[in-house]
């Protein structure tokens, strides 16, 4: 499993990464609330997701949009 979290003013926001059998699955909390909840059978595509989670939360949403 791998997680990245996240905390600013209060909030904490999280992605998981689990391996299942056919894939990876991917969720993503804000205050413990899913928000997100994807799977990918490609390892490069789950990168590609947390590079853009990164990203995201490093520069704010119009980050990802480029």
């Amino acid at each position: 499993m791998l997680t990245r979290e996240f905390t600013q003013a209060g909030h904490t926001t999280r992605v998981t990464v689990e391996r299942d059998q056919v894939g990876w699955q991917l969720r993503e909390e804000r205050d413990n609330t899913i928000v997100r909840n994807l799977h990918y059978s490609d390892w490069h595509r789950v990168e590609r997701a947390m590079r853009s989670f990164e990203l995201e939360h490093h520069f704010g949403a119009e980050a990802s949009a480029r």
